[in-house]
């Protein structure tokens, strides 16, 4: 790989540790086993990936040093940028490169474009332009951050590239926080790896001595090396975690632009100029958010549309989620009342509820809440099923109507859509006619999902036995009432 007479100040990226593999050094440093499994209740939204930390290199020294298919330069927007990183490739590039950047007449912020290494043992460099960064205009900025890793990682993809080694590519001299930028960068290489992790085969993040801090820092969030880890990171994660792609997301700021800007509906029955003047102020982009105060009162009389209403409904449900990922809801996740398990026979993600393990008088119900919503979101973005073990529950375990009908508003609609079976085990007489009131007349479209389970054996004809985390006190009424052949079915002994 190495081109012909490489200096040998050149670092072959074959011979640097993986993410991994530091974990391992770490645990023997440390005199710990390595974990390579453990109890995990709540998965999280960047699960624990063997496959995918084995292409990541985590490096203290030069990018340009780097002897890898591309390595990755932060400039300005004329390419001419006098930073660490840029001056280092121009030396160990050589003269032609600053020839070659001339004719790419420059680079927008968020954009990558491509040169050759000339004498650098990379065969590519990849330059980007990173933003300026102030407070005010923090969105902008991370949209174009974004842009510029997303933008890269794409070039790499296209050019049938098998390795990047990047710098950090937000410079001091732009002033973007280091820790806000590296969430924004490693995320979004854990994003791309997931949906095109077979097209490169390493990914080398180059670091400075004070960069390496905060990269150490936060890889485990994004790059869980076990189970344990991942539960661990699972409470640090940032609120916003981006979308299927890392990409920033802020509902609450997106413009949103009608499908014919600067045309009436077609329904309005105004005529003549009253139609001409109502229109005033109602195009597109004079209709980025209305009056919050004027909308609840539109409500109130019934006059707000079936569209408004889904969009109020998404900015409550992402309020929701945004402190559910900021709050320390440690307490609730220690009564392991809500946790996910294996697959049903159709491979439909199962949860499991513990009705027993809901304290409802000891607890704060909101962080509940919360809670629910930390650990779902990312779930019911796929098919899901919902095991509900009411099992020896007493009153002070009952969660009222009233509660689980503000939870059913407040979620979003991909709850109740990839929602596609509600076990309810082991049901009494009165619980079965609290069902059936709530779905009757409460909420709507649930009362075909609920199957009662009353023993364990009819669960199996759906999930199989080894799919399910059985609490230990479950399984014991299910022999005593059942017969005693469940009992060589997997529990756990944590719950």
């Amino acid at each position: 790989m190495d081109p012909l007479g490489a200096p040998s100040q050149f670092v072959d990226i074959d011979t640097l540790p993986c993410w991994t593999d530091l974990y391992v050094s770490e645990q023997l440093d440390s005199h710990q086993a390595p974990v390579e499994r453990a109890q995990v209740d709540i998965r999280s939204p960047f699960p624990y990936r063997k496959d995918i930390n084995a292409k990541i290199v985590l490096w203290k020294g030069d990018a340009a040093l780097l002897n890898c298919t591309a390595i990755v330069n932060t400039s300005n927007e004329s390419l001419s940028d006098k930073n660490p990183v840029s001056e280092s490739i121009f030396i160990n590039a050589g003269p032609d490169l600053r020839d070659e950047l001339q004719k790419l007449k420059g680079c927008r912020t968020g954009e990558a474009k491509l040169t050759e290494g000339f004498n650098l043992a990379a065969r590519f460099i990849i330059h980007t332009v990173g933003p300026k960064y102030k407070s005010r205009y923090r969105t902008a900025a991370e949209s174009s951050l974004y842009s510029c890793y997303r933008n890269v990682l794409q070039l790499a993809k296209e050019q049938a590239m098998s390795s990047v080694g990047f710098c950090v590519i937000n410079s001091v001299k732009r002033g973007y926080p280091l820790e806000d930028a590296t969430h924004i960068a490693l995320r979004t290489v854990r994003r791309f790896l997931e949906i095109y992790g077979e097209t490169l085969e390493k990914v080398v993040f180059a670091v400075s001595e004070l960069e390496e801090v905060t990269y150490k820092k936060l890889l485990p969030l994004y790059f869980p090396r076990s189970l344990e880890e991942e539960s661990r990171s699972l409470l640090c994660l940032p609120a916003d975690i981006g979308n299927a792609e890392g990409e920033p997301v802020v509902p609450e700021r997106q413009i949103r632009i009608s499908e014919k800007p600067g045309i009436p509906d077609d329904n309005s029955d105004k005529e003549g100029l009253e139609a001409d003047l109502s229109f005033i102020g109602s195009h597109a982009f004079a209709r980025m958010e209305g009056d919050v105060d004027k909308q609840r009162r539109l409500i109130l009389q019934g006059q707000l549309s079936e569209a408004a209403l889904q969009k109020q409904h998404q900015r409550n449900y992402n309020r929701w989620l945004c402190q559910a990922r900021a709050e320390d809801l440690s307490d609730i996740a220690s009564l392991k009342a809500l946790y996910q398990t294996g697959v049903d026979n159709c491979g439909r993600t199962v949860m499991v509820v513990v009705g027993r393990n809901i304290p409802v008088t000891l607890i704060d119900m909101e962080k509940a809440i919360l809670y629910f919503i930390h650990v779902m979101d990312h779930i019911t973005v796929k098919e899901y099923v919902l095991v509900y073990f009411h099992t020896l529950t007493s009153d002070y375990n009952q969660l009222d109507s009233n509660f689980l009908k503000k939870l059913y508003d407040i979620v979003d609609i991909k709850y109740k859509r990839n929602l596609k079976a509600l076990y309810f085990v082991h049901p009494t007489f009165r619980s079965k006619v609290s069902a059936w009131f709530f779905t009757t007349f409460t909420v709507s479209g649930l009362k075909d999902k609920i199957h009662y389970v009353e023993s364990l054996q009819q669960l199996f004809t759906d999930i199989p036995p080894e799919q399910i985390d059985f609490p230990p006190f479950v399984l014991e009424y299910d022999a005593r009432e059942n017969g005693p052949y469940y009992s060589s079915y997997p529990s756990s002994p944590d719950l």
